[in-house]
C-alpha cells in the first residue's frame, strides 16, 4: 500500500553507519583545530595579540614600553610642576616649628628645676635683616613659654628671643639668628582674596613628626567674627575677625602659614572650630590686618593702641535691676557699657567721665557692648586723636571729647 514501515531492521543499520562518520569527521577536526592554534601563538605574540582578550596590567605595558633591543628595562621619571608644587616651593622652607619649653619642678623635689616641651606650634620667617631673622607666630604658642626654639626643614633648632605677643589678635613675634635661614616669605593682600579661592596650609600638625605638612582647600568664608573669652572667665571678651578655609588645620598647625597660589602669605593660621557636629572649619588671621600688629610688636614689643582709662562691662550682662536702681537707665535703654572705674589721669578722667556713666555712642556710632566698643576703639583710631563720647549720667544724656593717649590697653 506503500507506506513507511518503521520497523524495518535495515533502519539501525543506516543510523549507526551515519553516527560512525560523525565520529571520525569530529576526531579529524578537533587535530587540525589543536594544530592551527599551537601553530599561530608565535605569529600572534609577534604582533602582540594577547588571547582571550585577557587585560594587561601596568607593569606589563611599562617592561614592554621601556624595554630596548638588548632586553634592559629603563626608569621613566616624571617631573610634574603645578600651581600647587610652585607655590609649595616658593613658601614652605620659610614656614618653621615653634617648640615651647617650660621650666618644672619634681613633685618629691622643689629645689630641682628641669625644661620640657610644652607644646608645639608653627611659625613663619617674615623678614631677614642682618644677622637677625623675625618669625611671626599665634600668641598661645608662646604663652607661657621660659625657652623658645625655631625648628627649621632641615631639623635644625635655634634658640629665639621672644620680642612681643598680643593677647588680642593672638600674635606674637619672634627673633633669631639668621645664618641658618635660606627662604623669607612673601606677604599677599588678603583684601583682594575671593570666596572660592584655592589656598594651602603649610605648618607642622601634631609636631614634629608632620613637620612641613601641607593641605589644600579653599576661601569658604571672609571677615568671619569668631568670640573670644581671652581670659576663660566664661565671659566674650573679643571678636577676632578672620578667614574660614576648609583646608585641614590641626593641632600644631597653629602660627604656620595660608597661602594663596602665588605662594604668598595670606593669613596666619590660628584656629579650627573642633566639635564632633563640625568638619573643615579652620580660621586664618587675615595678613592685612596682621601687618600692623606684626610691625609694632617687632619694634615696640607691644601695640600701640589708643588708651581711655576705664573698666568696663556691657550693660547686657547686668542685672535689670541695677540698671534702673544703680545706673539710673531710662527704660528704653538696654545697651552701653557700663563704666566701673576711671583711671586716675586717664584721657577717660580727663574728659570728665565718672564711674556708673553709661557710654551709648562713639563717634555717632550706636555702642552696644564692650565688643563694639574695643572695636571701635583699636580699629577705628589712632592714638592722639579726639574721640566723641555720648553717654548717661543719673538718667541724662550728656556728651564728651577724649582725647586718646597711649601706654595700656582696655
Amino acid at each position: 500500500m506503500g507506506y513507511y514501515d518503521d520497523h524495518s531492521p535495515n533502519r539501525y543499520e543506516e543510523k549507526k553507519g551515519k553516527k560512525g562518520g560523525y565520529l571520525i569527521a569530529s576526531l579529524v577536526g578537533a587535530i587540525l583545530g589543536a594544530l592551527l592554534v599551537i601553530l599561530s601563538i608565535p605569529a600572534l605574540s609577534k604582533i602582540g595579540v594577547i588571547p582571550y582578550h585577557v587585560e594587561p596590567d601596568q607593569s606589563e605595558i611599562e617592561s614592554n614600553t621601556n624595554t630596548n633591543q638588548t632586553g634592559v628595562i629603563k626608569q621613566v621619571a616624571y617631573d610634574v610642576k603645578t600651581d600647587t608644587t610652585t607655590a609649595i616651593d616658593k613658601a614652605a622652607d620659610a614656614v618653621v616649628g615653634i617648640n615651647n619649653i617650660q621650666s618644672s619642678r619634681f613633685w618629691f623635689d622643689n629645689n630641682t628645676n628641669s625644661e620640657e616641651a610644652a607644646g608645639t606650634g608653627s611659625g613663619v620667617v617674615y623678614k631677614k635683616e642682618g644677622n637677625e631673622a623675625f618669625v611671626v607666630t599665634n600668641a598661645h604658642v608662646v604663652e607661657g613659654a621660659t625657652r623658645l626654639e625655631v625648628s627649621l626643614s632641615d631639623g635644625t633648632k635655634i634658640p629665639a628671643e621672644l620680642l612681643g605677643s598680643d593677647i588680642w589678635t593672638d600674635l606674637a613675634v619672634l627673633k633669631i639668628d639668621a645664618s641658618k635661614i635660606k627662604k623669607v616669605a612673601e606677604f599677599g593682600d588678603s583684601d583682594t582674596l575671593n570666596m572660592g579661592e584655592p589656598v594651602i596650609a603649610i605648618g607642622n600638625p601634631l609636631g614634629p613628626t608632620f613637620s612641613g605638612s601641607v593641605t589644600q582647600g579653599i576661601i569658604s568664608g571672609l571677615e568671619r567674627a569668631i568670640p573670644v573669652d581671652i581670659n576663660q572667665d566664661g565671659v566674650v571678651d573679643w571678636q577676632a575677625e578672620v578667614l574660614q578655609t576648609d583646608a585641614a588645620i590641626n593641632p600644631g598647625n597653629s602660627g604656620g602659614a595660608l597661602i594663596n597660589m602665588a605662594g604668598q602669605v595670606v593669613g596666619i593660621n590660628s584656629m579650627k572650630i573642633a566639635q564632633n557636629a563640625v568638619e573643615g572649619i579652620g580660621l586664618s588671621i587675615p595678613i592685612n590686618s596682621a601687618k600692623p600688629i606684626i610691625s609694632d610688636l617687632e619694634k615696640f614689643g607691644t601695640v600701640k593702641r589708643p588708651y581711655m582709662g576705664i573698666d568696663l562691662k556691657s550693660v547686657d550682662e547686668i542685672p535689670a535691676y541695677y540698671q534702673k536702681e544703680a545706673l539710673k537707665l531710662p527704660d528704653d535703654v538696654t545697651y552701653g557699657v557700663a563704666i566701673r572705674q576711671v583711671v586716675p589721669g586717664s584721657p577717660a578722667a580727663a574728659a570728665g567721665l565718672q564711674e556708673l556713666d553709661v557710654i551709648v555712642e562713639l563717634d555717632g556710632n550706636k555702642i552696644n557692648d564692650v565688643i563694639e566698643l574695643r572695636k571701635h576703639l583699636y580699629q577705628k583710631k589712632k592714638i592722639g586723636e579726639s574721640m566723641e563720647v555720648k553717654f548717661y549720667r543719673d538718667g541724662k544724656l550728656q556728651k564728651t571729647t577724649i582725647k586718646l593717649a597711649s601706654d595700656q590697653t582696655e
